[in-house]
């Protein structure tokens, strides 16, 4: 399964992934600064939530792609069976 981004869904994910690989490097800083723990965690949560988006808004973009390929083509069931779990693996791998 090739995905295609582009246009503004390229930009979203990129934005996202940007901004989580800051809060990333900001978390690295703190705990070397010794900061609070409470202050540590809850900027970790912030990148891991900014990754889980970026991730969805990948699958999204998947199963749009991957539906406007079924939907124009004669694939035969076992092709759109495999492609759906294959989605759906990737789907509950962020969950």
């Amino acid at each position: 399964m090739d995905l295609d981004l582009a246009g503004a869904e390229l930009r979203s994910v990129l934005n996202r992934l940007r901004r989580a690989q800051g809060q990333i490097a900001g978390v690295i800083r703190m705990i070397e600064e010794g900061r609070d723990c409470e202050e540590v965690v809850t900027q970790l949560a912030a990148a891991s939530r900014a990754l889980d988006r970026a991730g969805f808004a990948i699958i999204a973009t998947g199963l749009q792609q991957c539906l406007t390929d079924v939907d124009g083509s004669d694939k035969p069931a076992e092709d759109r069976d495999a492609m759906r779990a294959r989605l759906e693996k990737l789907f509950l791998s962020l969950a």
